[in-house]
């Protein structure tokens, strides 16, 4: 399946925006946050401090009257630049390019998933600037099968899952972790949806460097297109 027939599948399976938080918070609660590199206003701010970076974002959201920031997808971050993890000499091999999308809420907020789905993996990713623990959900719609990454999880999230356990559409299926347990980053959900996991369990590159953006961008679509935030 080519990537726009594969897109054309997501948006196709829901007029409707699909949850990963509360059903009951609106789109109009959700507030866009730019973190790319090209935004002024970070210039100002010490990123590569989880406590100064989640009162820029606290501030972002109130000043918006909104519950939840979110964005990122395909956005191009200085924050990762704190990290060896994903820093390179080479700005060819830099992974800074954002695969997912951020939702930006505080710790212990409860997750959900979009769609019926059995777990495929989960692991504690503990580099630093990774994602904590992570969740991967396998899914299979009209024989068409995907996976969703939920990444900077807590803990306790990951404690007690099975492989293969099932999940209906919309039950809860973790929560957000803190600073101390997701990489070092101020409270949120890294989502991301997958066509080929390419034999990785429990974790999957949620950022790429701009040698490898084109084969990331076909597959992993952007998660707006079960979202429907925008």
């Amino acid at each position: 399946m080519s990537i726009n027939n594969f897109s054309n599948f997501l948006n196709s399976i829901s007029s409707a925006s699909l949850r990963v938080l509360d059903a009951s918070i609106s789109n109009s609660k959700y507030i866009a946050l730019d973190l790319s590199k090209d935004n002024k206003a970070l210039k100002s701010i010490d990123v590569s401090s989880s406590e100064a970076l989640e009162n820029y974002i606290s501030n972002h959201i109130k000043l918006n009257t909104a519950k939840v920031a979110f964005g990122g997808y395909l956005e191009q971050r200085s924050i990762y630049k704190r990290s060896n993890y994903f820093n390179d000499d080479n700005p060819k091999t830099e992974r800074n390019i954002h695969l997912g999308v951020d939702l930006w809420i505080a710790a212990r907020t409860p997750i959900y998933t979009p769609l019926h789905a059995m777990v495929h993996s989960f692991k504690n990713n503990t580099n630093f600037g990774d994602y904590g623990p992570t969740l991967i959900l396998k899914h299979s719609i009209e024989g068409v099968e995907f996976y969703t990454l939920y990444g900077h999880l807590s803990i306790a999230s990951i404690e007690n899952l099975k492989v293969g356990q099932e999940f209906k559409q919309g039950e809860q299926i973790a929560t957000l972790g803190d600073a101390t347990v997701n990489g070092d980053y101020p409270p949120h959900l890294h989502f991301q949806i997958i066509k080929d996991l390419q034999n990785y369990k429990g974790d999957y590159p949620g950022v790429s460097n701009k040698i490898d953006l084109e084969f990331y961008k076909v597959n992993c679509p952007n998660p707006n297109l079960l979202l429907k935030l925008i």
